[in-house]
């Protein structure tokens, strides 16, 4: 029988941290506040008229909300950079922000299925980690996930994928993302 990554952190992970970092209560163990997946569109809009650039808004877009199963959320830009090209208040990315359930079954497929199909996939590194224990994970190409089809991939792209715990350290995030089945190197 196969665990799922909640029940994981709940049988497993809670015993192991509390007995690690000596932990009171279960409470007190970090765990998986959200994941933020986010895509900016940069230089696929570039030079592009307005319904090219719709067009791929559309397809980032509708890819983005097959690989959450959820629809992502357009983000603008705050103010105008003239060496970029870019005016206030125009499309820049897209982010999904994900809690719960959902939050879990993304992280189920991006453990088991994504990252091992990831082109010379050798394991997180400790680098990718902040100071407060939230791992930020780059990916080249969204056709990793299962989720998308090949045949209707108009554009490949890359997005960020990062998971906020709520640990305090660096070490306290790693081992809590190692026990719930993440592949991460040992330093």
């Amino acid at each position: 029988m196969v665990k799922t990554m909640k029940e994981k952190y709940q049988k497993e992970a809670i015993p192991q941290m509390k007995e690690k970092f000596g932990y009171k209560s279960a409470m007190a163990v970090p765990k998986i506040e959200k994941v933020v997946i986010n895509a900016g569109f940069g230089s696929m809009v570039f030079n592009k008229t307005g319904e090219e650039q719709k067009k791929i808004y559309d397809a980032i877009l509708g890819d983005l909300a097959q690989m959450a199963g959820q629809k992502p959320v357009l983000t603008k830009a705050k103010k105008s950079i003239a060496a970029f090209r870019l005016r206030q208040g125009s499309p820049i990315g897209a982010k999904i922000t994900l809690r719960r359930k959902k939050m879990f079954d993304f992280l189920d497929v991006l453990v088991n299925v994504a990252l091992p199909r990831k082109r010379d996939f050798r394991g997180l590194e400790l680098k990718s980690f902040d100071p407060s224990g939230n791992l930020t994970i780059s990916m080249k190409e969204h056709i990793v996930f299962p989720e998308i089809s090949l045949e209707n991939v108009k554009r490949i792209f890359g997005f960020e994928i990062t998971v906020v715990t709520t640990a305090k350290t660096i070490e306290e995030g790693a081992e809590l993302l190692r026990l719930l089945g993440f592949p991460i190197k040992k330093s």
